[in-house]
């Protein structure tokens, strides 16, 4: 960096600094996002669904394969299906797809991405290209300035190794610090495939307006031939919707406590003992669940009763004892 701002300009380590901070900072953003995780349903909706899905399917003869659980959405005038996620227990919305290593579903799911331990989805994808972006050309401007570093000091131009020796021309500093840079050269050139090419897959399919996970799958490009409802056919509008449009508002809340399923009716009819086990309390991503009431470990003892019975706190009793 200090032959090559001294004998052509200052600007070309600057310049490189400035590509390393940006790829770092999309890097962490793309790693600290929320790739649009689509939260589970609660008991209540769960139980809804389901209702629902017998109601439509009817009872099924014991020993039968129940039908696939898929609702029938049209966008564009071409048929797209919700399918029904058991985990989550809710019909996904298009384009979501559960992500086995995160064990959520994202809407817009592209891939889980090893690099920033995190999915990439709609809320982060545009964070993703701009990350894999700035990392191509930082490997393309180091790799091409190591090669005017070793062309110029092969031919002795302003005495490359006098940053490595004692004085200017002291050429035995200069041929470890040459070794160096075609080090630096090999890893970078065989570095370019990998990242300038995943690069390149990736503003191919920006231009579709397509994801990783539909391209794998062949979704518009199979057997039916189906055209792909979500592009505009035309490439500026899809590079505009993914990497420009609004990004939606996260839908998590993230300080949302969520307790423990439990089922009131054997509690009316069989009291529980004093040494019964409390219900834990987990905390969990859940979006606007109340906070639950104490256990009868947390009230005082004069408002336990004798009998081992245990009264059910109402709301106005749990926030006078938080």
């Amino acid at each position: 960096c200090r032959y090559l701002a001294v004998q052509l300009s200052p600007a070309i380590p600057v310049f490189a600094a400035v590509l390393f901070l940006f790829a770092m900072a999309t890097l962490l953003r793309t790693s600290f996002s929320d790739p649009g995780v689509i939260p589970r349903a609660l008991p209540d909706e769960a139980a809804f669904i389901e209702m629902e899905i017998e109601a439509t399917n009817g009872t099924v003869p014991q020993g039968q394969r129940p039908p696939p659980r898929i609702k029938n959405f049209q966008i564009n005038n071409q048929i797209v299906k919700l399918k029904y996620c058991y985990t989550c227990k809710i019909f996904r919305p298009p384009r979501a797809s559960h992500c086995s290593i995160c064990d959520n579903c994202v809407e817009r799911f592209d891939h889980h991405c090893p690099w920033v331990g995190n999915c990439v989805g709609k809320r982060n994808y545009r964070y993703f290209y701009l990350f894999i972006l700035s990392l191509s050309l930082l490997t393309i401007y180091i790799f091409t300035f190591n090669i005017v570093y070793v062309a110029l000091s092969e031919s002795g131009c302003g005495g490359a190794g006098g940053w490595a020796g004692e004085g200017s021309g002291d050429t035995a500093g200069a041929v470890p610090l040459t070794l160096l840079t075609v080090l630096e050269v090999l890893i970078c050139f065989f570095t370019l495939w990998s990242v300038v090419g995943l690069t390149g897959f990736h503003t191919f399919l920006v231009a579709l307006n397509q994801t990783t996970n539909e391209d794998i799958k062949g979704s518009w490009t199979g057997k039916n031939r189906v055209q792909n409802p979500y592009s505009h056919g035309n490439i500026v509008k899809n590079c505009c919707e993914v990497l420009c449009g609004p990004l939606p508002p996260s839908v998590l809340d993230r300080r949302g406590i969520l307790q423990q399923e439990e089922s009131t009716a054997p509690e009316e009819s069989c009291p529980r003992g004093p040494s019964a086990p409390e219900p834990a309390v987990t905390f969990a991503f859940s979006p606007q669940v109340p906070a639950p009431s104490l256990s009868s470990a947390e009230m005082p003892e004069e408002k336990q009763q004798t009998s081992g019975e245990l009264p059910v706190p109402s709301q106005d009793t749990g926030q006078a004892e938080h």
